[in-house]
């Protein structure tokens, strides 16, 4: 019997006008470019509040000596400004990290300043590394309410911190911190059986090397019995 040819794979969307809208969907991803130049935007607000966070606390240290600043408060304005640039960095993770991953690829190989994170950026990695920014961000206003905490028993003024305000902070920060295991936890289990051509973090995992095969051994032939008389 001669052999059969193998069945060609199926082929899909071969009608136009399939293609069309499929090259309509892939394209709309630029449609999110507006939103990560919008936030860059915002980066430039943050640096303006940096800088007039940075101008009160210099005001108050070295020039106003009448009104000036005292341990607490220059703390105070210090996590503020810490607080700040957390969130820039957050914005850059969310601005570089999205764009790379959803709209378009950055070409930015070899450059000398570029990110070690964006060299394996993707989904899994960028919204680990949200949590924890979120996370970070969380913990300085937790400081910051626990400086301004004062005396929780006394009276308290409108907008003054409260027993049960701090508690729901901590509550939140503790939600936050969980969360974020919970991510790193699922994506490491997404990862637990490395094989060939797996990825992980963007970098791609190599397959487990095989044992050394040993080379065979020429077979040994017993040597033939002598007869007597030969």
């Amino acid at each position: 019997m001669s052999a059969q040819p193998p069945t060609p794979p199926a082929q899909f969307r071969t009608a136009p006008w399939s293609k069309g809208v499929g090259l309509m969907i892939f394209t709309s991803r630029w449609l999110q470019a507006p939103l990560y130049l919008g936030l860059i935007v915002a980066q430039a607000v943050y640096v303006w509040v940096f800088l007039k966070e940075l101008w009160h606390l210099i005001d108050g240290v070295f020039i106003d000596q009448e009104h000036a600043l005292g341990e607490a408060e220059i703390m105070l304005l210090v996590l503020g400004l810490i607080d700040v640039v957390m969130i820039a960095n957050l914005l850059i993770m969310v601005i570089i990290g999205g764009y790379e991953t959803f709209v378009s690829r950055i070409n930015v190989e070899g450059h000398p300043d570029q990110p070690e994170w964006l060299s394996h950026v993707n989904a899994n990695v960028l919204k680990v590394k949200l949590a924890m920014a979120i996370i970070g961000i969380s913990s300085i206003h937790l400081l910051k309410s626990f400086i301004e905490i004062g005396d929780l028993g006394g009276p308290k003024d409108q907008g003054e911190l409260t027993s049960d305000g701090v508690m729901w902070q901590v509550i939140i920060h503790c939600v936050f911190i969980l969360s974020a295991l919970a991510l790193a936890l699922i994506d490491r289990m997404s990862y637990h059986k490395p094989s060939r051509g797996e990825t992980h973090d963007g970098v791609a995992v190599p397959a487990p090397a095989a044992a050394p095969v040993a080379p065979a051994q020429p077979a040994q032939h017993a040597p033939e019995p002598v007869h007597a008389g030969h």
